[in-house]
């Protein structure tokens, strides 16, 4: 039921040694990569100027220092981490950086950090997405919570096809939105400065209302603190690219730290030009725009629809409704969609990385039938949207959240590289390579002390709109994944042997028992295979649930002559379970050096719908039994007819046999003379449905083969 649907939505699979063929050209990583930080001028300048709106349109003209800051800190971090793709590309990143030379500590924060990063990065950016979308489709932004619900569901799928197929997908829209925006900043400067024609936004004739407006001193200066941690969000997404090394084509470290120069060129162009036109072009905005934005001294009202700076700089660029405003609101809201999977290839990778070394479940580290992790791909596409739903994608409160982690990352992250450089410095005597590590380390040094300096700002700032909460996701993962850590520790431990010979453990008898409850082909096949295994003693047990049906088999069983004897356990409430337990440890107690070996026969069916019709028994009796010390359980399958059919699908797919297909004997083909001859033994492809015990598998053996006794 399940193959069909998959192969047509996530493709066929690949096999392992094809990983190199999905290895991406710099041309398909930088939308794979840095599709966050070059979409974040669709949303980064808009959030600048909301908070210098607090103080009114007068805090404006502080907009342009602030991009100049925010320009040197992107130039600072690419720098930096133009660093650690060179020293450390083996795709670990902030966390194998930290890791290394601060200590597991700093290496279990930057990962927790990175990863609430990501999950804010998947809902910032489809929120963002959808709002910039409803700018020309009013229904997206009246359903926007269940349009991003749907993005990123649609987002998962194209992920989880595998990272290079879904690099092709992104990289034609990223380009768009570069080419859209590289148009609007060059058609902006000819109508401005070459034609003088005068741009006005669709909001340059409204007011601003506030009530802190002329703000000086200390106020003044903590506004513009708030208004450079919330542009600093164009900086997200820029640590994905040394997550992401290894995924890069061959010279791997060369090709990431070009394409972290080219996303950084591109991103600061982009953000300032933008910046600049929103300022030229008179553009408002408000934190709360149906209260402060004034229309002839009157508010806008509840059924106003801000929309974001880019989309009123196109409009008043390019005109509004005019195809390339179409285009670029189109490849915006697609480009934004979009930007998450920089966090759907850095979680991910980053969730293998921290699985492999037993922080977080191993599943994580299992590539899926497109060699992509699937399990970190659907684990963060769940996060996000449950995000998204709480939040009732605003973007404007998700990302009060954001950027805590991504500095965090940044700055124990440089910090990391400083004392790399200084360990290689004391080792390292040759001149050349003395003077590159020193001015290696001037670089992170000076990335490591601004980047501490804006996470200080941001959690000043930002603590009390929302950042608090990025902080509690960072130590829940943090707690989670130390427990985690724990657990795989604790178990290594306890299983580690200390008798590699075997010799301290071996037991002094094995005891074992076939659950019964009908004499039919099941319950002699599994006698026949438990006789096969040569036990010290071996008996059959069956539940008296039922006294008419027990009379029946103890009767047929005295009838058959079958020389194992038949222990019949009384179950006054009609339980099954319970009674073996019980009996179970009742011999475990008597001879506790004994292995009580259990075989429970089940049926094997080939339809769907007949697991239904089965009771689920033996797998419940299997569950507890596990947790039984001293106790061996084997299943021993029965295959019915009907399971022919999931053998026919398998036999199409690949060649293949199900357990127990062995013991079914040779099935009956066809001759061309009409006559039945022997075909050849069949496989098959269903999974079990368990019956009570005894009413469960085996094959079609006569009794006559159990009544030879032991030494046969």
């Amino acid at each position: 039921m399940t193959d069909v649907p998959k192969r047509l939505l996530l493709g066929r699979a690949l096999r392992s040694d094809k990983l190199g063929e999905t290895l991406l050209p710099k041309r398909v990583a930088l939308p794979v990569f840095a599709s966050d930080p070059l979409s974040s001028v669709a949303y980064a300048p808009g959030e600048v100027l909301l908070v210098l709106s607090i103080a009114g349109v007068s805090a404006y003209h502080f907009s342009p220092w602030i991009a100049v800051a925010v320009v040197v800190l992107m130039f600072t971090v690419v720098a930096s981490y133009r660093q650690n793709v060179r020293a450390y590309p083996s795709g670990g990143g902030d966390y194998e950086v930290a890791s290394t030379n601060l200590g597991r500590k700093a290496g279990l924060t930057v990962a927790s950090a990175l990863l609430v990063d990501y999950v804010l990065t998947v809902a910032v950016s489809i929120s963002s997405g959808v709002e910039n979308l409803g700018s020309a489709i009013p229904f997206v932004v009246e359903h926007k919570t269940l349009c991003a619900v749907a993005v990123i569901v649609l987002l998962t799928l194209m992920n989880l096809r595998g990272v290079r197929e879904s690099g092709k997908l992104f990289a034609i829209p990223t380009y768009c939105f570069v080419a859209g925006v590289f148009a609007l900043l060059v058609w902006g400067v000819v109508r401005g400065v070459l034609l003088g024609d005068h741009m006005r936004a669709p909001t340059a004739d409204y007011h601003i209302h506030t009530e802190q407006s002329g703000l000086t001193g200390f106020a003044l200066s903590f506004l513009l603190l708030r208004a450079f941690s919330s542009g600093c969000a164009a900086l997200t997404g820029v640590e994905a690219i040394s997550n992401g090394v290894p995924a890069f084509r061959k010279p791997k470290s060369r090709n990431a730290a070009t394409t972290l120069a080219m996303m950084g060129v591109l991103a600061v162009t982009m953000f300032c030009g933008i910046i600049a036109l929103a300022l030229v072009t008179d553009v408002k905005m408000a934190e709360n725009p149906a209260r402060d934005l004034l229309v002839d001294g009157k508010p806008v009202g509840s059924g106003y629809t801000q929309n974001p700076v880019i989309s009123q700089v196109a409009a008043a660029v390019f005109g509004d409704g005019t195809f390339p405003f179409v285009f670029l609101a189109a490849a915006t809201a697609l480009v934004l969609f979009l930007a998450a999977n920089t966090a759907y290839n850095g979680f991910p990778l980053l969730g293998s990385i921290l699985a492999q070394d037993r922080y977080l479940p191993r599943q994580l580290h299992t590539r899926g039938d497109r060699l992509a992790f699937s399990n970190g791909i659907v684990l963060l596409a769940g996060a996000a949207a449950i995000l998204v739903v709480v939040y009732g994608a605003d973007s404007t409160r998700l990302i009060q959240l954001y950027i805590v982690g991504v500095f965090v990352s940044f700055t124990l992250s440089q910090t990391g590289m400083v004392r790399h450089w200084n360990r290689l410095l004391t080792d390292e005597s040759d001149p050349a390579r003395r003077r590159h590590m020193i001015r290696s380390r001037a670089i992170n040094t000076f990335g490591a002390f601004f980047t501490g300096l804006v996470l200080v700002v941001v959690l000043v700032t930002k603590f009390t709109h929302g950042a608090w909460v990025s902080l509690v996701g960072m130590a829940l993962f943090y707690a989670v994944m130390t427990s985690i850590r724990r657990h795989y520790d604790g178990v290594t431990e306890e299983l580690a042997s200390d008798d590699p010979g075997g010799t301290k453990v071996r037991p002094s008898r094995v005891h074992s028992f076939v659950l019964v409850s009908k004499m039919h082909k099941p319950t002699l096949r599994a006698l026949r295979y438990a006789r096969l295994m040569r036990s010290d003693t071996l008996e059959a047990v069956t539940v008296n649930v039922d006294q008419a049906e027990t009379d029946q088999l103890r009767r047929e069983w005295e009838e058959s002559g079958i020389d194992i004897p038949l222990t019949i356990l009384d179950s006054p409430y009609r339980e099954i379970s319970r009674p073996v337990i019980d009996y179970v440890k009742r011999l475990r107690k008597e001879q506790p050096r004994d292995l009580v070996s259990v075989f429970i026969p089940e049926y094997v069916v080939g339809h769907w719908y007949e697991h239904l019709l089965h009771n689920q028994s033996a797998l419940r009796l299997k569950g507890r039994l596990l947790y039984t010390p001293g106790v061996m359980v084997s299943s021993v399958p029965y295959q019915l007819e009907s399971s022919e059919l999931a053998r026919k699908r398998a036999r199409r797919r690949e060649q293949w046999n199900a357990p127990g297909s062995v013991r079914r004997g040779p099935v009956l083909a066809p001759r061309k003379d009409g006559k039945s001859g022997k075909g050849t033994e069949p496989g098959t492809g269903a999974g079990p449905g368990s019956p009570s015990p005894g009413r469960s598998p085996g094959a079609g053996d006569s009794s006559e083969d159990l009544t030879r006794g032991r030494k046969n």
